[in-house]
């Protein structure tokens, strides 16, 4: 095991869940230091987005409204939380958004550097700059970028030393969030991997101490380009000078201070830790095999109120069931296609299924994989050390029947004895290349992987819209009892989310409103 990627596995096999003890945390919640879903900056310029009233950057709030935006307000006695388009572990919501747009698209005469404001739908300038430093080509004058960053503290205070994880399911949910609203908005969207997280902590003005005096501070995620003219995922078609656009952005004019979200806070050092050790330089891309065309149907992108209707289920019914048909069309919904929202990552698929059918009429009760790349069958076969029947479940899909029977009291099991895992049509863990990707692309690469699963994730919850019924991702579970179960005894491929879809038991006592007042006068 080569010494960079030590502190991973340090990690990762400190935060596990066994059945004898749980990941470290507080062990209940410390209401008073509950943190504030919505960050704000105090004296910057506000600048309401489209379609708002008085709005303006019709295509930036287009994609913002319908990948990071509020999708509804659910309320109970006194009690009132927003739910938002991206699905977040707990609905804490640690994912924030910058957005750096030309004068074109921005405000006023300088290009400059904001942050979205969820609740209001609404830009916060942060910065504005030299119009030098931003590209003039023809073809991104239209373009514009947007950074995701994380705020550790908003899981930690609930989930402890594990919510690094989370954090990382969640910025995949967005990045898929991103691309499918790019697309229906008539944009593409891609991953800018040669900018280091502390190039896209000092375009954010993340790294500004003046900036987040008591606030706590945010790690640098991702960075995206979006426009309207193709270009290639693997190749750097973003004309922007990164050298000089860091210069024009420090030079910059900067406004507003950073709210502060918890007046106490818990320390969690294995976290910290773990983001330093896995905090990417940036690299170039390396070519990867084109994705072909499917032997299954391509999937079609969601539209708009679909995509707005998501929810995360609570409780599934444990009586209903799907056809076959339609659940091999959510299987090929996760498969990757030559085709959005797969043309936003840079890396070939790494997240396998492991996948639990309780309830599909047409396919037998049992235990099956979903092999995402069909390369990796034969290395997941030699991973599994137990006798399995790996036998092929699908014509078009590279699905197998590792071993048949009722599984839903080992899926609730596994899934920290959680019913919704037994009580849906399927369950599932997402079982990752491990080693081998952390071999290929270094230490950072832990969180693509995580990032890959909720990409996935986001793509399982929009197929289970798509079919009338709802999904919801599973953060708690027992990490090497699922490794047990398909005899995987070393750190080739790790469960790293579990999964489950069925017809949701709704709560008659919530009321439900629409995510913005204009809606609600609309």
């Amino acid at each position: 095991m080569a010494a960079v990627v030590v502190p991973v596995h340090a990690y990762h096999d400190g935060t596990k869940h066994h059945f004898h003890r749980f990941a470290r945390s507080l062990g209940y919640l410390d209401w008073a230091s509950q943190p504030s879903p919505f960050r704000s900056f105090a004296g910057a310029a506000e600048i309401p987005l489209w379609p708002g009233p008085a709005a303006s950057m019709t295509s930036i709030g287009d994609v913002l409204r319908h990948a990071l935006g509020l999708s509804a307000w659910k309320q109970f006695g006194a009690s009132r939380w927003a739910l938002r388009v991206n699905p977040s572990s707990g609905n804490l919501h640690p994912t924030e958004a910058y957005v750096i747009a030309g004068a074109a698209l921005g405000q006023g005469d300088t290009p400059g550097v904001y942050h979205y404001a969820a609740d209001r739908h609404a830009l916060e300038q942060r910065c504005a700059f030299g119009a030098a430093a931003w590209p003039a080509d023809a073809a991104d004058s239209d373009a514009w970028l947007i950074a995701l960053t994380s705020i550790h503290w908003r899981e930690a205070w609930k989930y402890g030393e594990r919510a690094f994880r989370y954090c990382q399911h969640d910025m995949g949910h967005a990045i898929a969030a991103v691309r499918i609203a790019a697309a229906m908005a008539g944009c593409r969207a891609a991953l800018l991997p040669e900018w280091s997280h502390a190039d896209i902590a000092t375009l954010t003005g993340i790294d500004r101490d003046e900036d987040y005096v008591e606030a706590e501070r945010e790690e640098p995620g991702c960075l995206m380009v979006v426009r309207r003219s193709a270009f290639d995922v693997r190749r750097s078609e973003f004309s922007v000078r990164r050298s000089e656009l860091l210069e024009a952005v420090r030079a910059g004019r900067w406004t507003g201070r950073a709210s502060q979200l918890s007046e106490d806070h818990t320390t969690w050092a294995f976290i910290d830790e773990i983001a330093a050790a896995t905090r990417d330089p940036g690299r170039a891309i390396q070519p990867i095999q084109p994705i072909t065309s499917p032997d299954y149907p391509i999937t079609r992108l969601p539209d708009r109120p679909l995509v707005l209707q998501r929810r995360s289920a609570v409780s599934l019914d444990g009586m209903s069931a799907i056809d076959a048909a339609t659940f091999f069309a959510m299987l090929s919904a996760v498969m990757p296609q030559p085709s959005p929202p797969w043309d936003a990552l840079w890396w070939d698929a790494r997240i396998h299924l492991a996948i639990f059918v309780h309830r599909v009429d047409g396919v037998a009760p049992g235990v099956y994989v979903l092999a995402r790349d069909p390369a990796a069958v034969d290395r997941l076969r030699a991973a599994c050390g137990r006798e399995l029947l790996w036998e092929r479940a699908s014509d078009t899909l590279p699905l197998y029947r590792l071993a048949p029977g009722d599984s839903r009291s080992v899926a609730r099991r596994l899934s920290c004895d959680q019913d919704i895992a037994a009580d849906g049509f399927f369950s599932l863990k997402m079982l990752a290349d491990f080693d081998a990707s952390l071999d290929a692309f270094g230490p950072s690469f832990y969180r693509h992987l995580f990032w890959e699963s909720g990409f996935v994730g986001q793509l399982l919850y929009l197929a289970a819209e798509a079919a009338g019924a709802r999904a919801t991702g599973i953060g708690c579970f027992y990490d090497d009892p699922v490794h047990d179960l398909l005899g995987i005894t070393d750190h080739s491929f790790q469960s790293l989310y579990h999964f489950t879809v069925g017809i949701p038991v709704e709560d008659g006592r919530l009321t439900t409103e629409p995510g913005y007042p204009w809606e609600v006068r609309s």
